[in-house]
């Protein structure tokens, strides 16, 4: 009994002398309950913002599929439209292709037409000279077989007469046209000149600048006689005709007259230019 109670002694002399582990020890599971606390807090904190990550990305990742899905939705449209733009395309090559050889054939057509055509105008032109020349003929032929007929017919006092023909010099001046009226009026026209000899005659006929019955009076540069044929054998003086030589003071010279101050060929002159003049008539 003392024995036990001995004991009892001693061990709460020791309890109540050595009192520090136990508060260290309630100071270690305080510290470690916090710790523990910590990494449960911590852990549950980086569940929690890895749970938020996760539906932050699935949310993002859908939409990014949704917008990837209309993308590809939109490169199909933009891929269908490509294939049809180059369908069309190619229609539209072949139609242009097709529009060439048309064309080609056409030109060729054309170029064909424009030989024939070059051709046509050749041998148009040439039927033109000839009846032309055909005319000249039949009117030398007219002239002859009106000599022929006249050849015993007489000239009216104060005309003279050559080669079927008879010829008056004016005794005055006056204007291309008026010249022409006088001739009119004594049933004549201006001297027409249809060969060398008749040229060599009114050289000798006249002595000065006298009108005869060449004008381009019509069209400029398309000289023809007043019985309208057109000018073939030619006696122009050098450098002439030149309608003025472009000099405003000279005028439009539309009218021709035989001899120069320099010699027997012809001008041209303004019409309005005073000048004698030769008629001449079939007697």
């Amino acid at each position: 009994m003392y024995a036990m109670e001995a004991i009892y002694d001693n061990v709460e002399c020791v309890k109540l002398d050595n009192p520090t582990p136990s508060t260290n020890y309630t100071g270690q599971r305080s510290s470690k309950r916090s710790f523990y606390l910590g990494v449960i807090l911590s852990l549950s904190l980086l569940t929690v913002f890895l749970l938020i990550g996760l539906i932050t990305l699935s949310f993002f990742n859908h939409n990014l599929a949704g917008h990837v899905s209309a993308e590809a939705e939109k490169r199909d449209l933009l891929n269908k439209n490509i294939s049809a733009v180059s369908n069309q395309l190619s229609s539209m090559t072949e139609e242009r292709d097709i529009l060439n050889k048309n064309i080609s054939a056409v030109s060729n057509q054309l170029s064909s037409m424009t030989e024939e055509r070059d051709i046509l105008n050749k041998n148009i032109s040439a039927v033109s000279n000839q009846l032309s020349s055909m005319n000249e003929e039949r009117d030398l032929l007219t002239k002859k077989l009106l000599c022929f007929y006249n050849q015993n017919k007489q000239c009216p006092a104060g005309w003279s007469s050559f080669s079927c023909s008879c010829y008056l010099l004016s005794g005055r001046s006056d204007s291309w046209n008026q010249a022409r009226k006088d001739c009119r009026d004594r049933g004549a026209d201006l001297v027409v000149i249809d060969f060398a000899k008749e040229q060599e005659y009114l050289t000798r006929l006249t002595n000065t600048l006298t009108w005869i019955g060449l004008h381009d009076e019509e069209e400029e540069g398309r000289w023809k006689w007043v019985d309208g044929t057109p000018l073939n054998l030619m006696y122009w003086a050098d450098r002439q005709p030149d309608n003025g030589g472009g000099d405003p003071k000279w005028g439009e010279e539309d009218c021709a007259h035989i001899r120069t101050f320099e010699n027997t060929l012809w001008n041209d002159l303004s019409c309005t230019n005073s000048l004698p003049w030769v008629c001449e008539k079939i007697p």
